[in-house]
């Protein structure tokens, strides 16, 4: 036998109440470790080369040689270990296809709050507000036709600002679109993110009538969320947004509502959050956004609080789990969506879908990469008159792709992060294409904890899978 070596960076070993699971690193595949195999990878992690001679020393008269032969087979061809040689250089990502699926449709930059952790570069007051047009609107929507001609189902997503300060182009969108949409044989979706304050019984039932996904912004309870989620003239928020939520919860009926979360400095309370959300307020899921790369750094949570801040999600992670092996889903969607992408194998070249599956509209018609960089500096890939710039947006994913000279080269989260969020890279240190290696470590355990809670779901309900995370993709 040639003398073999470990690739340490396609491997990664979790011990799971005294089993040993083996990740995967380029398939984000998990596998038993059966007591052969683990030996056999122990030899290796224990050497820096292996020969035929150092696996008879360690394993003869432990197991049986044929055993150890198909175990170290196993090894190989998952690419775990090989013969030392350098491994071939990974192909450079050329896209040259963008099959779209979503447009973001940034209706309106006005907003009737003042949230102080905003991170929107071009949001103004109601009264100074950039209003999109409907021609712009309609634009979109035969751009996201013309674009996503393969796809069944298209996406538009209102956001702002707040969307509903401009409710009557939601409405001519939703029309339009709907009857272009039966014209060429496919379905919209539609979503709207809101603060909820301008919500009404009519407006509900209009959003009902047309199935909106919705995600009301919302912080938790009163004392945490009127520290930021103010009005304009600076006056908290929570009574009204509470009361306009629990109307929503109780009268929407076309799709599970959700809340989102934004965690500044100062607020770790992330089980008290939950627990307030889901059991008071009625939303079927929270999820939560950590603050680490505002515009103003005293919004941005200090390092002891992101400890602090995961430390919470592991303990609100452990009830998600005891509420799984019932059979139950608690709404903490973080780590379903984690549980979502080991369950389904997800492997991802980049962070997101953001400029391959997903741009963003601004009130002037230009694509931006997503709806946060709308009134930022980064330059903007085409517009709904002339069509997607394919060439510059092409050449920013391959660069973003490409993670040569990076920690993410090798690291074990790679196929799972993908160098992290454009706009928090933007932000924090003026390029979108930079890592977030602020906080590798604290993803790298937090993926090792799902990886944990996984392999126990899997093995004490494995029904909840199909019960709670394939009927969530099919209304997606």
């Amino acid at each position: 036998m040639t003398a073999l070596s470990l690739v340490p960076h396609n491997c990664h070993d979790v011990t799971v109440d005294g089993r040993r699971v083996l990740f995967h690193v380029p398939t984000t595949a998990m596998f038993d470790l059966d007591t052969v195999g683990g030996a056999v990878l122990d030899v290796f992690k224990e050497k820096r080369r292996v020969s035929e001679d150092d696996l008879r020393e360690h394993l003869d008269g432990r197991f049986a040689p044929q055993d150890v032969v198909e175990a170290l087979q196993d090894l190989i061809e998952l690419d775990i270990v090989n013969d030392g040689r350098a491994p071939a250089p990974v192909a450079k990502l050329q896209i040259e296809n963008y099959p779209l699926s979503t447009l973001v449709l940034n209706v309106n930059t006005g907003c009737n709050l003042g949230c102080s952790y905003c991170y929107k570069e071009d949001l103004a007051v109601p009264s100074a507000g950039l209003r999109m047009q409907f021609e712009t609107a309609r634009k979109s929507i035969e751009l996201l036709l013309r674009e996503g001609h393969s796809r069944d189902r298209i996406n538009i997503v209102f956001f702002g600002g707040e969307p509903l300060t401009n409710l009557p182009l939601i409405k001519q969108v939703v029309e339009y679109t709907e009857r272009r949409c039966t014209e060429v044989g496919k379905r919209a979706d539609f979503s709207v993110t809101t603060n909820a304050t301008l919500l009404k019984e009519e407006t509900v039932d209009w959003l009902n009538e047309h199935r909106f996904g919705i995600a009301i912004s919302m912080d938790g309870p009163r004392h945490l969320h009127d520290r930021h989620r103010l009005t304009v003239g600076g006056q908290g928020t929570y009574d009204v947004v509470a009361k306009k939520a629990r109307m929503l919860v109780q009268r929407y009926t076309a799709r599970p509502i959700g809340a989102r979360v934004t965690l500044a400095r100062g607020n770790t309370r992330v089980i008290a959050i939950h627990e307030h959300l889901t059991n008071d307020i009625g939303f079927y899921e929270v999820g939560f956004a950590p603050v680490t790369s505002a515009d103003n750094a005293s919004f941005n949570l200090t390092d002891e609080e992101l400890h602090c801040v995961f430390e919470e999600m592991k303990a609100l992670g452990r009830d998600y789990e005891s509420a799984a092996l019932r059979g139950e889903n608690t709404g903490f969607s973080n780590l379903h969506q984690l549980m979502t992408d080991l369950h389904e194998g997800n492997r991802k070249a980049l962070p997101c879908g953001a400029g391959i599956g997903m741009l963003a509209v601004d009130n002037e018609g230009d694509l931006n990469l997503c709806h946060r960089f709308t009134g930022s500096e980064l330059p903007t890939y085409g517009d709904v008159d002339q069509g997607i710039d394919k060439q510059r947006l092409g050449t920013f994913l391959s660069e973003a792709a490409d993670r040569t000279g990076r920690g993410c080269a090798t690291c074990r989260i790679r196929n799972l992060c993908a160098g992290g969020c454009y706009h928090e890279s933007y932000a924090r240190f003026d390029d979108p294409l930079h890592p977030v290696y602020h906080y590798c470590d604290i993803m790298r355990d937090w993926i090792d904890f799902g990886i944990g809670v996984y392999t126990r779901i899997a093995a004490g309900y494995p029904d909840f899978f199909q019960r709670h995370i394939t009927p969530r993709r099919a209304i997606q």
